[in-house]
């Protein structure tokens, strides 16, 4: 049903393991780590000028609060004329609250993608997803646009001594469909575990980034309270949610984390890498361009403002001829 994101995503990880397998073993753990990571890093740049652009409809939606706060006001039992001033603004203000998500809304489909194709390396279990191949059937079944070579050497390849599509909570009767590796549950918590505190530390650090950021800024006057009847609604609602994103969501991780592959790990710590140096560089492009802006209205006002002392002109009305 979801061939449309399984097949995209084992093609761009086939690419990056073609490319490094130039340079190193190709059955080598590394290689197949290092075409996780970029296949992170490729979705991660595809998605840098949207995230960006996010940035900006998010700068552009708290500017137009003010506004937002007079239209709920004056059209608060009319809930339908509310919605039309309420998109008029928006397309005035060049807001789109739908492309504000796009970033999130791509990355989903692609930790799904990923996670189904990794665990479609081993497809001996009898749960759900799993095909209950036999041994020999998994080891020379092709994965989606993995040929079985392909297969057999991500089956064959190990980072400290652990196959990258072990996880925590898998069966042990599954460790058989790795018939040349040696391998046990503390091996793979000895690579796992630390993976998820990484992932859950820098989940943390980069939720708390961008709520220092967004603190600093209502502190500075750049972005405005929330006013009006609701605001400490409005308000409690933004410090449950950044609540949910500083110590809710790393929480999940710790929890979630015996569920995911030691590859998917990986594609975890990148994003998280990908995502620390972006926010820094774009918060700091986010703040040139407001400043620069804010310059701009400064040098206009002076431009259109009459001179120390000068009288202000006003037209000379036309006398009227006499007929």
């Amino acid at each position: 049903m979801l061939n449309f994101i399984y097949w995209p995503i084992s093609a761009v990880l086939w690419f990056w393991h073609k490319v490094f397998s130039f340079v190193l073993n190709p059955d080598s753990g590394i290689t197949w780590v290092l075409a996780i990571i970029f296949l992170t890093f490729t979705i991660k740049a595809l998605l840098v000028r949207p995230t960006i652009n996010q940035l900006r409809s998010g700068r552009k939606m708290q500017e137009m609060q003010p506004k937002m706060q007079e239209i709920r006001q004056k059209y608060k039992n009319d809930q339908q004329k509310l919605m039309e001033e309420t998109r008029k603004l928006q397309k005035e203000m060049g807001v789109n609250p739908i492309a504000g998500c796009l970033p999130m809304l791509v990355q989903i489909p692609v930790f799904i993608g990923l996670f189904h194709v990794l665990r479609s390396f081993n497809r001996t279990g009898e749960g759900m997803g799993q095909l209950g191949l036999s041994i020999e059937e998994n080891y020379n079944t092709p994965n989606y646009i993995f040929g079985v070579e392909e297969v057999q050497s991500f089956l064959d390849a190990t980072l400290f001594g652990v196959p990258l599509s072990a996880y925590l909570s898998m069966p042990e009767s599954m460790y058989a469909a790795f018939p040349n590796v040696d391998f046990g549950r503390m091996d793979i918590a000895f690579v796992a575990v630390p993976l998820v505190l990484i992932i859950a530390v820098a989940t943390h650090f980069n939720a708390r980034m961008s709520i220092e950021r967004q603190q600093a800024r209502i502190a500075s006057g750049k972005q405005a309270k929330p006013t009006g009847d609701n605001a400490e609604m409005m308000q409690n609602q933004m410090q449950m949610m950044n609540k949910m994103m500083m110590w809710v969501m790393p929480a999940t991780i710790l929890f979630t984390g015996f569920l995911w592959h030691i590859g998917l790990l990986f594609y975890m710590v990148s994003n998280n890498i990908w995502t620390f140096f972006q926010n820094r560089w774009a918060f700091a492009k986010m703040d040139a361009e407001e400043a620069a802006e804010e310059e701009a209205r400064k040098v206009l006002k002076r431009t259109t403002a009459p001179a120390p002392g000068a009288r202000p002109t006003q037209p000379k009305k036309k006398k009227k001829k006499n007929r």
